[in-house]
């Protein structure tokens, strides 16, 4: 059965919504917002897959099984990192500082908000969308490439990870900023990783030679993880948090450390 490419992003799209919906229902509870960055990386990854898979022109092929595992080789690692960290935790601290802001609103902003990240997993699904139906011959160099991006990025992200988490369970770093490890670069690491994975899918989708139209469509992907991690919802209300609780000691990590970009600031 082949399906046409309008039926099957509103597919993706109610699916997104629905998914996005039962996040709502746990999220706006005291102490499970963290769930909801959970339920979406599960959600893109899950849907993005069914999207690669989608016989829109016939029986899946090589490129699109391959984009399919990429796309769920990092949902499924970093959402159990994610469920791993929000067991026991409480309120994610971007989503408290909400809960404060909105006050009796809280509830009815929720569910809009969490209705834009449908709307952004759309987006994201598209561009994995585009990558796995790239109509070139499997498998040429820019497919290799894109594995070798994604693979970095998602080892990379690990690795982060991992540092700040051996950091925080050490109880002598209670109140200190963690500056060790790929932290030294950048204050962010994981954000830089998370956005160069998405990179990953635009390489596959433009291919070798840049013929396929459609696949420039999926430079948006990293375009937009940039601008949501670097300007809205990453960095900006997580270094405010941060300022509030460490104080001049993330002052002076600030002014040593760049925020996104994994490069030494020169003296």
């Amino acid at each position: 059965m082949v399906m046409s490419v309008p039926i099957l992003l509103l597919v993706i799209a109610i699916a997104l919504s629905l998914l996005m919906a039962a996040a709502w229902t746990i999220a706006r509870r005291p102490g499970f917002s963290g769930w909801t960055d959970v339920i979406w990386t599960f959600a893109v990854g899950f849907v993005g897959a069914g999207a690669a898979l989608a016989p829109i022109t016939g029986p899946p092929q090589a490129r699109q099984w391959l984009v399919a595992t990429l796309i769920l080789f990092w949902a499924l690692r970093l959402g159990v990192h994610i469920m791993l960290r929000t067991i026991g935790h409480g309120d994610d601290p971007r989503y408290a500082a909400l809960r404060d802001q909105w006050g009796t609103r809280f509830d009815a902003n929720l569910f809009g908000f969490l209705q834009i990240q449908a709307a952004a997993g759309l987006l994201l699904a598209i561009c994995v969308l585009v990558a796995a139906h790239n109509p070139a011959p499997a498998f040429a160099w820019s497919d290799y490439a894109g594995v070798a991006v994604l693979l970095v990025a998602v080892l990379g992200e690990g690795v982060a990870d991992a540092q700040l988490q051996a950091f925080r369970n050490d109880p002598r770093n209670k109140g200190r900023v963690c500056d060790a490890g790929l932290w030294r670069l950048s204050r962010h690491p994981n954000y830089f990783f998370e956005w160069l994975g998405w990179l990953a899918y635009a390489v596959i989708a433009i291919g070798p030679a840049g013929a396929f139209a459609w696949g420039w469509l999926a430079l948006s992907g990293p375009a937009f993880i940039y601008w949501l991690l670097v300007h809205v919802s990453g960095i900006p209300p997580l270094e405010e948090h941060m300022a509030r609780s460490r104080g001049a000691a993330f002052d002076d990590y600030r002014r040593r450390v760049r925020a996104f970009w994994p490069v030494p600031r020169g003296r």
